[in-house]
C-alpha cells in the first residue's frame, strides 16, 4: 500500500514538473515569436491653428518623447486616443526592446491628464522607479520605464 502511494506521489510530482515546463515554454514562444515592426509615427506634419491648445493650457502634455533606448528621440503627438506601447505591430509605439512584452503598457487621457497602466507585462512598467500596478497619473517630465526604453510626457 505504501509503495503504491509513493509511486502515485512520484507520478503526480513528475506531471506537475512537466506542466510547469510546458507553461514556461509556451510563454517564451508567445513572447519570442510575437510580431515586431517599425514605429508608426507621423513626423513633420503641420498643425492647423485650430488644433493648437490655447495659451492658458501650457502645462498640458502634447507629445510623448522617447528619451532612452533604441528609439531615443522619437516623438508622438498626443491626441484624445490612448497610446498602446509594446512589441506588437498594432501598438502606437512599437518597441524593439527585448525586455518589453507584446502588449506592455497603455497611456490613457483623462481630461487634461494622462494615466499609465501596465497590461500584465512580464518585466513591469515603472513610473520614476516605482512599479506601476494600477492606473497612475503621469506628471509632465516624469520618466516612464518600459524595459530599456524610457518615455516622458512633454508640452
Amino acid at each position: 500500500m505504501q509503495g503504491l502511494v509513493l509511486q502515485l506521489t512520484r507520478v503526480g510530482f513528475l506531471l506537475l514538473l512537466w506542466l510547469f515546463i510546458w507553461s514556461v515554454l509556451r510563454i517564451l514562444r508567445t513572447d519570442i515569436y510575437a510580431p515586431t515592426g517599425t514605429v508608426m509615427v507621423r513626423r513633420g506634419l503641420p498643425l492647423r491653428r485650430s488644433l493648437l491648445p490655447s495659451r492658458g493650457l501650457r502645462n498640458v502634455a502634447r507629445q510623448l518623447v522617447v528619451t532612452e533606448g533604441a528609439l531615443a528621440g522619437t516623438r508622438i503627438t498626443l491626441g484624445s486616443q490612448p497610446v498602446l506601447i509594446g512589441r506588437a505591430d498594432d501598438s502606437t509605439l512599437v518597441l524593439t526592446d527585448d525586455y518589453a512584452s507584446t502588449r506592455h503598457a497603455r497611456l490613457s487621457p483623462r481630461g487634461s491628464e494622462w494615466y499609465v497602466e501596465d497590461l500584465g507585462s512580464t518585466n513591469g512598467t515603472y513610473l520614476d522607479r516605482a512599479k506601476v500596478t494600477t492606473a497612475v497619473r503621469v506628471p509632465m517630465g516624469t520618466p516612464v520605464r518600459i524595459g530599456k526604453t524610457v518615455i516622458e510626457l512633454r508640452p
